[in-house]
């Protein structure tokens, strides 16, 4: 007696609309909040009506420590609409990747079943929610939103972002180039990213070292719906060196490195110098000899530099002081 063929579900079949929850970290975003908020709700509702996501999906937005009216206009969307738009604000200002990873937890031990998030500026294209989901209900656990091009920056930020994803390549530390923030984690992904206890976050680098099944999602990075750039070159440059020492040890190798080929240098210039003084050739090298300090001395406070970036870093983790307070939920 022959059994029947068991039929197995695919991802698709077996994943339900899942009820998402938008994160949005929001810091001095008065200005543009609301035209945010409209342009988050018509997606989510569309995506309610074509029974894309779970009619209880909602957006989250986290404040973190604005100094303007951001706490206010969340406030009052909240009492418009209690169901759609919830807010968590932070006690003190503790920079993007906290105030996202606040909202990423937050969503973990909220009913959703996955978290997507994103700047407030609608420079990330909502639009493209619908089809991380889809990818999610394919099988994958994390959904990357990757810019399909960098037409928008100006040359000196195309040449030098992708100067950083190479660099951060070849230190070893696995990146999603051309990607920021905006991304879909499962419940499952949210779980594993908990785990993480480290007070300097670089999500950029966690998330892809989680190892769980992941797609890419392709879209147009458009303008600021309002006000100015939270990220100027200083906040850029300090992201990146945040990135370099929190996932990569090889500066301090490279300093190694630098060093042994120092001493062979110095070891070459005094066999040199010996053969001048015996031939008589030498000549006053006081040009030369200015020059070695000089180069020496710098060589020496860079290294110093570099050792002392990773000594900050471990004396901000040994005190395991909490990464973010949260003041109020609503």
């Amino acid at each position: 007696m022959s059994e029947e063929p068991t039929t197995v579900a695919t991802p698709a079949e077996m994943r339900m609309p899942p009820r998402t929850m938008l994160v949005i970290p929001c810091y001095n975003e008065e200005p543009g909040l609301r035209t945010t908020a409209g342009e988050l709700r018509r997606i989510l509702r569309q995506l309610i009506d074509v029974h894309q996501i779970d009619a209880r999906s909602c957006v989250l937005f986290v404040d973190d420590g604005s100094k303007d009216g951001t706490w206010g206009v969340i406030r009052a969307l909240h009492n418009e609409d209690p169901e759609l738009f919830h807010g968590l604000k932070l006690a003190h200002n503790k920079g993007h990747q906290n105030a996202l990873f606040a909202g990423l937890m937050h969503a973990l031990h909220s009913p959703a079943d996955v978290a997507v998030s994103m700047d407030a500026d609608l420079q990330d294209d909502p639009g493209a929610v619908g089809a991380m989901v889809e990818a999610w209900r394919e099988g994958a656990e994390i959904v990357y939103g990757v810019r399909d091009n960098r037409e928008t920056d100006t040359a000196f930020k195309r040449g030098t972002a992708h100067m950083f994803y190479a660099l951060m390549k070849g230190l070893g530390t696995e990146t999603v180039p051309d990607h920021a923030d905006y991304r879909l984690m499962s419940h499952t992904a949210l779980e594993a990213l908990a785990q993480y206890h480290e007070s300097n976050l670089f999500l950029r680098g966690i998330v892809p070292s989680l190892g769980f099944p992941t797609a890419k999602v392709y879209y147009k990075r458009g303008e600021r719906v309002a006000g100015e750039s939270k990220y100027p070159l200083r906040k850029m440059v300090a992201f990146a060196v945040q990135g370099i020492t929190s996932f990569s040890t090889k500066p301090l190798s490279l300093i190694t490195g630098t060093g042994i080929v120092s001493v062979f240098v110095g070891i070459t210039m005094l066999i040199y110098t010996l053969i001048s003084v015996c031939s008589g050739n030498a000549v006053a090298g006081w040009g030369s000899m200015m020059c070695s300090l000089w180069i020496l001395g710098g060589l020496i406070l860079v290294a110093l530099g570099i050792v002392g970036e990773y000594i900050a870093k471990i004396y901000i983790e040994v005190k395991a002081r909490p990464r973010y307070i949260i003041e109020e939920t609503i």
